[in-house]
């Protein structure tokens, strides 16, 4: 924290009973931000308002600045992602941010809290919350942006199923495997293309159906523009729809639904 003198102010009212635990609470969501160098302002409080950390996009940071970012993160997250990342950007970060995975088809390396001193792998995150993100992807090319997702909800504490390559062309493989939309709490379904996949799905589905459309496809397809489209224009009720190839986008908003029914149970139960 750069701003010493208001948090000190703010812990002084607290003890001396000024200022309730909640109203400090309040306080503390909207505190400063702290700086690196001269390139980037971390909000390290952003979790206490929304409920997710700040991620590092990764385009237009060179490796050192992302090191540096990750290194002042990792003071203060169990977790610190960057998305994003190219093979070539992670061999240039390998060497200087210690304990650092690559997951390589979702593009995202991430420090993890070790289980011990002496263990190299990441950390398994325990989900935080109940339900299960079910993600689906139309086709292998679309793998890259379904793990981004998949990714990124694993290490903000969910749990996820996957299931791959079931598009709309061969049907029977999604129907095959019915009990993976049916166990799902929110579903996030990948598809490139002419992006049909979302609106089958959530022909099936008891529960919110968030698509991506990716950028997978021939000159038609307008690098994503036609299956967003199509997304926008499903026929099928429930369906939400992310930016194109916004694998990230769709997890937090899957964990913001997962949070909020945590949320809303937790009231109901205490009243």
């Amino acid at each position: 924290m750069t701003n010493n003198k208001s948090l000190r102010s703010l812990l002084e009212s607290v003890a001396q009973g000024n200022v309730t635990p909640d109203v400090a609470l309040e306080t503390l969501k909207h505190l400063s931000y702290e700086p690196v160098g001269e390139f980037a302002k971390i909000d390290n409080h952003r979790s206490l308002r929304t409920g997710f950390p700040e991620v590092i996009w990764g385009p237009g940071k060179t490796p050192e600045q992302i090191a540096q970012i990750m290194e002042i993160m990792r003071q203060r997250n169990p977790v610190v992602m960057a998305t994003r990342i190219e093979p070539d950007v992670y061999a240039a970060l390998q060497p200087k941010v210690r304990g650092l995975h690559y997951y390589n088809f979702a593009r995202i390396c991430a420090i993890c809290a070790p289980r011990s001193s002496e263990a190299i792998a990441p950390a398994t995150i325990e989900p935080q919350c109940p339900g299960i993100i079910g993600i689906l992807s139309a086709g292998t090319a679309d793998l890259p942006v379904a793990e981004e997702a998949a990714v990124t909800a694993e290490l903000s504490g969910f749990q996820v199923q996957r299931l791959w390559d079931v598009g709309v062309a061969g049907i029977h493989r999604l129907l095959n495997n019915r009990h993976v939309i049916e166990s799902a709490s929110v579903l996030i379904v990948v598809a490139g293309m002419e992006g049909a996949l979302p609106s089958v799905v959530a022909g099936l589905a008891d529960c919110p159906v968030i698509a991506v459309p990716t950028s997978i496809g021939y000159g038609a397809s307008f690098g994503g523009l036609a299956p967003l489209l199509t997304m926008l224009n499903s026929c099928a009720a429930g369906v939400g729809v992310v930016n194109i190839d916004n694998g990230f986008g769709a997890a937090v908003l899957a964990g913001q639904i997962l949070r909020t029914a945590a949320k809303l149970r937790l009231a109901s139960s205490d009243s």
